[in-house]
C-alpha cells in the first residue's frame, strides 16, 4: 500500500533543519581543528627558521665568542620578528668548532628554545603552554682565517 504524496511530505518536514543543526557544530569543530593545527605549524617553523638563522649567524663570525653572542641575538631576531609571543625564549650556540684547525670541516649547531602559551597560539584563555625546540646547523668556513 503506497501512501498518498501530501502525507509523505508532511512527514519529512523540518528533516533539513535537523541536519543542518547537527552538521554546523562538527564543522565548525573541524574548522577549529584545521586552524589550530596551522597555528601549530607556523609556531614550529618560526622556530626552526630562528635555530637556522642562528647557527648561520654565529658561523660568520671570526671567534668562538663572537659567534655565541651573534647568533644568540639573531636567533631571538628572529622569533621576535616572526610573530610569534613566548613567554620564554633560550638560544644556546655551540661555538666548539671554532677550536678545530683551519683548514679542516667544522660545524656550528644551535639549539632554539620557546615556550608558547596555548592562549596566545590557539585561542584566548586556554589554559596551558607548548615548549617547542629546534636544532640549527651550519658549516664553518674552512679557510676562515684569511
Amino acid at each position: 500500500m503506497t501512501l498518498p504524496a501530501a502525507r509523505t511530505r508532511r512527514s519529512e518536514r523540518g528533516s533539513a533543519t535537523v541536519e543542518l543543526t547537527v552538521m554546523v557544530p562538527a564543522l565548525v569543530l573541524v574548522l577549529g581543528l584545521i586552524v589550530a593545527g596551522g597555528r601549530i605549524h607556523f609556531a614550529r617553523t618560526t622556530v626552526n627558521e630562528a635555530a637556522n638563522a642562528a647557527a648561520r649567524a654565529a658561523s660568520l663570525a671570526r671567534s668562538g665568542a663572537e659567534a655565541a653572542s651573534s647568533g644568540r641575538a639573531a636567533g631571538e631576531q628572529a622569533l621576535a620578528t616572526g610573530g610569534l609571543r613566548c613567554t620564554s625564549t633560550a638560544v644556546s650556540v655551540d661555538a666548539s668548532a671554532f677550536g678545530v684547525p683551519v683548514g679542516t670541516a667544522a660545524t656550528i649547531t644551535t639549539t632554539t628554545r620557546c615556550r608558547v602559551s596555548f592562549s596566545g597560539l590557539l585561542l584566548p584563555g586556554l589554559p596551558g603552554s607548548i615548549e617547542l625546540t629546534a636544532r640549527g646547523a651550519s658549516a664553518l668556513d674552512t679557510y676562515r682565517s684569511r
